[in-house]
């Protein structure tokens, strides 16, 4: 396994079409549901930078240890601390392929935490529905909609920026989802990452 390496944040991306997007579509429709794969953890120590990790810690007050998340502040709390229901941001790995390409260290770009084998979609993961990952973390899945930002359609073109907009795209949660931690413990690329029921 690679150690974790600092994404330089100016990775050139080849911008797909819409025609291949909706091309390569069907490879994500197949994403596994109930139980997949972490296939990335990112870190994002400050603003714009990324750190692909080897290993990543969950922790249930800070989210992902040494993330930036617990330091940005954030329009959807009244005296804008962080939002504790959007302590991670999830998304599905084979689309972050579709619009990025191989090269992991481009999917880094995206700015989100962790990147699974697994079927997002409101469907398959409604809110409150929580993920197992490896051993011991467990996270939740939570009703804070995950809107992105700008620089996505600056990263990834315009025509991925527009589809993630549709209704299907907003329906399987292709920009992805926000989700908090209920059980830390540390994470691997490779963990499997399992629906569980809550406790009680």
């Amino acid at each position: 396994m690679r150690q974790s390496a600092v994404v330089d944040d100016t990775i050139a991306v080849r911008h797909r079409s819409l025609d291949e997007i909706l091309e390569g579509l069907h490879l994500v429709r197949q994403s596994p549901r109930g139980a997949g794969t972490l296939e990335l953890a990112v870190r994002r120590p400050t603003t714009g930078a990324r750190e692909v990790l080897a290993h990543a810690e969950l922790h249930r007050e800070t989210g992902l240890v040494g993330d930036n998340w617990s330091r940005r502040p954030s329009s959807r709390t009244p005296d804008r601390t962080p939002h504790p229901d959007m302590q991670l941001n999830v998304i599905n790995a084979r689309f972050v392929e579709l619009i990025a390409g191989p090269d992991r260290d481009a999917w880094a770009l995206a700015g989100d935490q962790l990147y699974v084998d697994l079927d997002l979609s409101f469907e398959a993961l409604p809110a409150g529905s929580r993920l197992a990952i490896g051993d011991q973390a467990v996270i939740e899945v939570t009703d804070q909609p995950h809107t992105g930002c700008a620089k996505f359609a600056a990263r990834f073109g315009r025509d991925a920026h527009k589809f993630v907009w549709t209704d299907e795209a907003k329906s399987l949660r292709l920009r992805g989802l926000n989700a908090r931690v209920i059980t830390g413990g540390t994470i691997a690329p490779g963990d499997t990452v399992r629906q569980v029921r809550p406790l009680g």
